[in-house]
């Protein structure tokens, strides 16, 4: 859930994108019988691949971030993202809204004019998740990114997950310079 990438999205949606060959979002299937209720809680942003051309600049100095999905009015998910950046923990707020596909939302951002899906691709609800987010904010410009939750920083089988998660990126035609594991932020996301 970019969503769970909210800081990293909204740069994105102020540069310029990438050359990047993505599918298009009707190729990309959700998981299939998709649970809403088993996939609230804590997450924590353990990997990102992007067609932005900011990433290329800025992935070394990303760190993760947390995110906590609870329930909302008619079928909508609350996201709230904390992360650390300039000296500062930073909080985004937004609102998924169902299309009618159980893990298939979406949200538009006023504030850059910018619509966007998200798909919740892959997830075992207990370790990790894998969505795709594809946003529009300019005509004919798309921007793509592949995102690893995982309910852990520190997760169980950790190289097995990046590895499934590199397979994913892949898939979804990012190379390897467009994806990058996030290191544990010292402030403002606990285990808690």
């Amino acid at each position: 859930m970019a969503a769970g990438n909210g800081p990293w999205m909204a740069l994105a949606l102020l540069t310029l994108l990438a050359g990047l060959q993505t599918p298009a979002l009707s190729e990309v299937s959700v998981q299939p019988n998709f649970k809403q209720d088993q996939f609230l809680g804590r997450w924590f942003t353990k990997g990102l691949a992007s067609n932005a051309t900011w990433f290329q600049e800025k992935k070394a100095k990303l760190s993760m971030c947390k995110s906590v999905v609870t329930a909302a009015e008619d079928g909508a998910l609350n996201l709230t993202v904390t992360y650390f950046r300039n000296t500062q923990c930073h909080v985004w707020n937004l609102l998924l809204e169902p299309t009618g596909t159980p893990g298939h939302y979406r949200y538009y951002k006023p504030k850059w004019g910018s619509n966007h899906d998200v798909l919740v691709v892959e997830t075992d609800y207990d370790r990790y998740a894998m969505f795709i987010t594809q946003s529009t904010n300019v005509p004919g410009k798309e921007l793509f990114m592949a995102t690893l939750y995982t309910r852990s920083q520190n997760p169980v089988a950790e190289r097995e997950l990046n590895e499934k998660f590199r397979s994913f990126a892949h898939s979804q035609g990012f190379t390897d310079e467009a994806i990058v594991f996030l290191h544990k932020a010292d402030k403002c996301i606990d285990d808690q």
